[in-house]
């Protein structure tokens, strides 16, 4: 399979590191030299400095021999351009970026009548996200599958006895949950039975959503905590304004704080219902004023990581309950544990996930990606094709760095152990090192056709081996 990405940005250089884990060659197309020398230093892709819309540059470049373009420059009207020239030029299909919030009016008409197979918006994609965390009426980060009937909870066990020096075989009281990470110091490890739990460890647990609360008890802290009700949102760019939007449809008290003076006042033309502050969000003063200790969440979403972050710590505080700051910058992932604010996101991650999933296609159902794409959670329904069909767990080998969480069987959520059966159109939760995706893919490889059967076919007709 080969891939174009037009545009080496934070979204271009990470996605392209992701596509060769698939195994997928890519070209990555930019107008800047320097930003092509810095992703040459440690990615094997071909790299071409040129214009996307450069109609002679894509020819001589083969664009009809392309599988997938994706348009990922910093303008919406760029990406939308080159992937109507691609996709007439020959390009199978084509993902487009798109953050304008006029354009997600219009985006069926923009997909159909100019050739985009795919829209993805970061902007939009982050606050829904940081919209479902905060209507949950838990403290702690979680991540939903199966349509909401399996959680993926992330806790820091601190220094509770119960968990501290213990080994997960030894663990009483979670029969229905199922460890299948430890973060320690910015590292991922995938556990087994033996593997001895150490204080500050933040460990991610798997189980029916209704079994959660068991696990938070054992920790000693309060993780239940009430339903919000006022919110503070540092940034008045798409982020905070599609935050705010949906917020204020759930009936949240919203207040923005914007330093332009002229997107304030688009603001207050745009949301109804939000409070629209002028001011520096950093100055301490200014917050105090407009009560930031008596707000139920905190939510910094400036152009700026440091400034974000910064703020959301000093909003946890000053009191408030739930606090999230969007980051943008892969190297901050190993300081965001051992900081006291609730929840990290990173746009970049959350887009790269939509546009796995949709590469991947057929039985894949979502692709969450982990600890800075040091891991991921997949969700797949189990075709009626592959090898694993019939066979329990224990018998299957499974690769290292690989654990399934959850199975979902007619509506039922089953944490499995090694005498569980997999049956075909099971739907189950997959846990994986980004380091072992090879295995994945090999360990559901179709006998024929099914999960994954298109990329292996063409890896085959490109003169690929299958299993490469």
């Amino acid at each position: 399979m080969k891939a174009m990405i037009v545009g080496a940005g934070k979204l271009g250089s990470k996605l392209a590191e992701f596509l060769i884990a698939e195994n997928i060659d890519v070209t990555v197309m930019d107008s800047s030299n320097k930003v092509l020398e810095r992703l040459n230093e440690h990615l094997d892709v071909l790299t071409v400095v040129a214009n996307g819309i450069d109609i002679r540059m894509m020819r001589e470049l083969g664009i009809s021999e392309y599988d997938l373009l994706v348009g990922s420059t910093e303008n919406d009207e760029t990406n939308t351009l080159i992937c109507t020239l691609a996709k007439k030029l020959g390009c199978k299909q084509t993902i487009a970026r798109i953050r304008n919030p006029e354009y997600m009016q219009q985006i069926d008409f923009i997909k159909a009548e100019l050739g985009i197979d795919h829209i993805v918006n970061p902007d939009l994609a982050t606050a829904i996200a940081m919209e479902k965390y905060l209507m949950k009426s838990y403290s702690f980060y979680t991540d939903e599958f199966a349509s909401g009937k399996v959680q993926m909870v992330d806790f820091n066990v601190g220094d509770n006895q119960e968990f501290v020096g213990m080994r997960i075989m030894d663990l009483k009281g979670l029969d229905s949950l199922l460890i299948t990470a430890i973060s320690r110091e910015g590292n991922l490890i995938i556990p087994n039975g033996s593997t001895e739990i150490l204080k500050g460890d933040i460990i991610h647990v798997i189980g029916k959503a209704n079994e959660i609360e068991k696990i938070s008890g054992r920790l000693g802290e309060d993780y239940k905590t009430k339903l919000i009700r006022s919110a503070m949102i540092l940034g008045g760019g798409n982020v905070g304004y599609y935050l705010a939007q949906r917020l204020e449809r759930n009936k949240i008290q919203v207040t923005l704080i914007e330093q332009d003076k002229k997107r304030c006042q688009d603001l207050s033309e745009l949301l109804d219902n939000v409070l629209i502050i002028h001011g520096d969000g950093t100055d301490i003063h200014l917050l105090e004023e407009e009560n930031l200790s008596s707000m139920d969440a905190f939510i910094g979403v400036t152009g700026f990581d440091e400034e974000n972050l910064l703020m959301a710590l000093m909003a946890k505080q000053s009191g408030v309950r739930k606090s999230i700051a969007k980051i943008s910058r892969s190297n901050y992932i190993k300081i965001i544990d051992r900081l006291k604010i609730d929840a990290a996101i990173n746009p970049v991650y959350i887009t790269a996930s939509s546009i796995l999933k949709y590469i991947r296609g057929g039985k894949v159902v979502s692709v969450s990606l982990l600890l800075g794409g040091n891991a991921e959670v997949t969700e797949i329904i189990i075709d009626k094709d592959l090898p694993c069909v019939g066979k329990k767990l224990i018998d299957l080998a499974m690769p290292k760095g690989m654990i399934i969480g959850a199975i979902v069987r007619d509506n039922d959520v089953i944490i499995p152990k090694g005498n569980t059966e997999l049956k075909a159109n099971d739907r189950i939760v997959v846990f994986c090192l980004s380091e072992n995706l090879a295995g994945l893919k090999m360990f559901f490889k179709p006998k024929k056709g099914g999960l994954f059967g298109e990329l292996w076919n063409r890896n085959k007709s490109a003169g690929k081996p299958a299993d490469s």
